[in-house]
C-alpha cells in the first residue's frame, strides 16, 4: 500500500486533524491497522485510549469489557462479563481484535466500498496493541499522539497508571512535542503536571451521553470539549481566558468548518479522510 507523505505534525496555521482511536471508520479502533491508516490518510495525529492488563502491561483499548471489539465470547466464553483488567497480556494478545470490524461495519465504510478486500483480509486476527509499539511507531514517523488515560475498572482501579505511562514515555524517549495526555480524571492531569511539567495535558469535559459540560474555573490551559455540548460562545469564553480548545468527536463536514471558524485548535474525528479533504 502506498503511504501518503504528510508534514511532521501540523503547521501552526493549520487545524490539527486528529484521528479518533485511529482511523476507526476504516479500520478496527485502537489497533495498529487504524493508526497506520490514519498516517496513510494524512492525519496530523491520533487519539488513543490507554488501558492495562491484570499483570500491569499498558495496552490500547477503549471499553471496560472486551465483547464489542474482540472474539472474547469464543476464546473465553465464561469470562465475557469480566473487565479487561482481569485478563493477562498473554490472554489479551490471543484475542482477535479485527474481524468484528468487518462484520459490524460500525461506521458504514465497508459497505460503501471504502475498505478493500485485501485490507479486510489483513484485519482478521489483529491483536490488541501494546502502548509501547504504538509510541515507537509515532516516534519513528515524527508524528503526534494524544493518550487518553481512562479510569480503570477493578481489580486495577488503583493501579498507578499515570506513573507507568510516564515511565514508558521516558523509556521510549518520546519527544514531549509529539504528544499530549488527556483525561476526564483531573487528578491524573494534576499528577502529570507535578511529575512532568513539560508534557502537554488536555482536560476532557462533557462526558458522552451526560448531556452536560463544565469548564469549571478554566484551571487548565487546554480543553478537549464534547462538540455535542459546545457552541461558539463557550469557545470564545475559553479563548478569552487564555485557553486553547480542541473538540471531540466531530464527524460532520459542516461542523468541521463551523468549529474551525470558531477558533478551535484540533478536531478529533472518526473521519480523518473527510477532514483531510476539506483542507482547513
Amino acid at each position: 500500500m502506498t503511504v501518503t507523505t504528510i508534514p511532521s505534525k501540523a503547521p501552526p496555521s493549520s487545524l490539527y486533524n486528529i484521528a479518533h482511536r485511529g482511523a476507526r471508520s476504516l479500520a478496527p479502533e485502537n489497533t495498529m491497522a487504524a493508526i497506520e491508516k490514519a498516517w496513510q490518510i494524512g492525519a496530523h495525529g491520533v487519539e488513543v485510549d490507554v488501558s492495562v492488563s491484570v499483570d500491569g502491561e499498558l495496552i490500547l483499548f477503549h471499553d471496560d469489557l472486551l465483547n464489542r471489539t474482540t472474539d472474547v465470547d469464543e476464546k473465553f466464553p465464561d469470562r465475557v462479563d469480566q473487565p479487561i483488567t482481569t485478563f493477562t497480556l498473554e490472554e489479551l494478545r490471543s484475542l482477535d481484535a479485527g474481524t468484528w470490524f468487518i462484520e459490524a461495519d460500525p461506521l458504514g465504510e465497508v459497505s460503501e466500498g471504502n475498505v478493500s478486500l485485501s485490507e479486510q483480509s489483513a484485519m482478521q486476527g489483529i491483536q490488541i496493541p501494546l502502548l509501547e509499539e504504538v509510541l515507537f511507531f509515532v516516534k519513528t514517523k515524527d508524528w503526534f499522539i494524544n493518550l487518553e488515560i481512562k479510569a480503570l475498572p477493578p481489580p486495577n482501579n488503583n493501579f498507578p497508571v499515570v506513573e507507568h505511562v510516564l515511565q514508558l514515555l521516558e523509556r521510549v524517549q518520546m519527544p514531549s512535542t509529539n504528544l499530549a495526555i488527556s483525561s476526564f480524571n483531573f487528578n491524573y492531569l494534576r499528577k502529570i503536571q507535578s511529575l512532568s511539567s513539560d508534557l502537554e495535558i488536555n482536560a476532557l469535559i462533557g462526558v458522552p451521553y451526560s448531556g452536560k459540560q463544565d469548564w469549571g474555573d478554566y484551571e487548565f490551559k487546554i480543553y478537549n470539549a464534547n462538540s455535542a455540548y459546545t457552541d461558539e460562545n463557550q469557545i470564545q469564553q475559553a479563548l478569552a481566558r487564555g485557553c486553547r480548545v480542541n473538540l471531540f468527536t466531530v464527524n460532520d463536514p459542516n461542523e468541521m468548518i463551523r468549529f474551525r471558524k470558531a477558533g478551535v485548535d484540533k478536531l478529533i474525528t472518526d473521519y480523518p479522510q473527510i477532514l483531510k479533504d476539506l483542507d482547513l
